[in-house]
């Protein structure tokens, strides 16, 4: 592992607090936002920090002026100013801002973020390649503690994943011997019409299916189960071996399937099963960790707990991770509570880059290897 790296311990988050820890004794938080990048994601991300906190969005940024204007009815704004470069957002007073560009903006507008002094909500991955990971994580080294820095994977704050978590670190399923990861979907339409480019503009419009603007399915998509296994397992992996491709026509040069394995440093392994050439309206994301004891299947809709053929248990997730993300982000603004989660975000963003790797060169790669590239 590479020298930056190093510093990971030193910057992880405070120790996990229950639920009812962060929902009591926080007095409600004058906290100004400004939104960067109001597309789809970033809206959504703003909405539900509207609504479920006591945020107030004042400024938004984008290249397009109805996307702001839609951002800020979501978001039930009053006279907001709005921006077409983010520099002068980050020039504004705002308290924090959330960062929802297309990946491969991300290093640049998170560096000036923290130079700006602000608050920062990150939407994954770090970036597209490993030099944009490394920007992240020197930016996010240099910033000052009083800071909150957060990346949007919402399922390390959702309580059922947390209660998961914590089973696993305290032995109840025995010690790991498989991992295995599911990130699997229909395509949306919109991604199906053409494969030859146009302009760079018209491009740019579905970024995301780019390996330029997105980093391929593997980054841009399957990221939330990478990150998972690596909350889980303990840190980042010493080496992936896979493959993937394209079977179905489309826009884009983004891979439709990948099927990769990442060893871990005590010689586990997890396999990552990414598509997204399923069926119309078929979606399952899960990972699953198999002990000696017991398993646990961790997934969007719920947690399960297998104990026994006739021991099993399951929790419903209550509502919907981002809100559980967004509200601890404000809550910890408000109670001076600060935490820099950036060094993970990019260990998680370099785990996927790892595993598109050795898809790429069709052998197996090791996290030194992809380092020192």
């Amino acid at each position: 592992m590479s020298a930056p790296l190093t510093r990971r311990a030193a910057l992880k988050s405070a120790a996990i607090l229950p639920a009812a820890a962060l929902r009591s004794g926080a007095a409600d938080s004058p906290v100004t936002v400004g939104l960067i990048g109001s597309g789809s994601r970033g809206s959504s991300v703003a909405e539900a920090m509207a609504k479920n906190t006591p945020a107030r969005f004042t400024a938004f940024c984008d290249l397009v002026d109805t996307r702001m204007a839609r951002a800020a009815s979501r978001t039930g704004s009053e006279k907001p100013a709005f921006y077409n470069d983010y520099r002068r957002l980050l020039e504004s007073n705002v308290d924090a801002v959330i960062i929802a560009t297309p990946v491969y903006l991300h290093p640049e507008h998170f560096e000036a973020a923290v130079k700006a002094g602000k608050h920062i909500y990150i939407e994954k991955p770090a970036g597209i390649d490993v030099e944009g990971c490394k920007r992240i994580i020197r930016a996010a080294d240099s910033a000052d503690r009083k800071f909150n820095i957060m990346f949007g994977f919402q399922r390390r704050y959702a309580p059922p994943y947390r209660r998961a978590y914590e089973a696993v670190a305290s032995g109840a399923i025995g010690p790991i011997q498989l991992a295995l990861a599911r990130f699997l979907k229909s395509e949306g339409a919109a991604a199906q019409a053409r494969r030859t480019p146009l302009t760079e503009k018209e491009k740019l419009q579905n970024w995301y299916v780019w390996r330029q603007y997105s980093g391929d399915l593997i980054v841009e998509n399957n990221i939330h189960s990478i990150d998972i296994l690596n909350w889980f397992l303990g840190g980042n992996p010493v080496s992936a071996i896979g493959t993937g491709g394209t079977r179905t026509p489309g826009e884009g040069d983004t891979r439709d399937h990948n099927l990769v394995v990442f060893t871990y440093a005590d010689g586990t392994k997890a396999q990552l099963s990414g598509a997204t050439i399923a069926p119309p309206g078929y979606r399952e994301v899960s990972e699953q960790f198999f002990g000696a004891k017991a398993m646990i299947e961790t997934s969007e809709n719920q947690i399960r707990y297998r104990y026994s053929s006739v021991n099993e248990k399951v929790e419903k997730m209550p509502r919907n991770m981002t809100i559980d993300a967004v509200e601890e982000f404000v809550k910890r603004i408000a109670e001076k509570r600060p935490e820099n989660t950036a060094i993970r975000g990019a260990e998680s963003t370099l785990t996927a880059i790892l595993g598109r790797m050795s898809m790429d060169l069709r052998r197996e790669v090791t996290w030194d290897e992809m380092m020192k590239g």
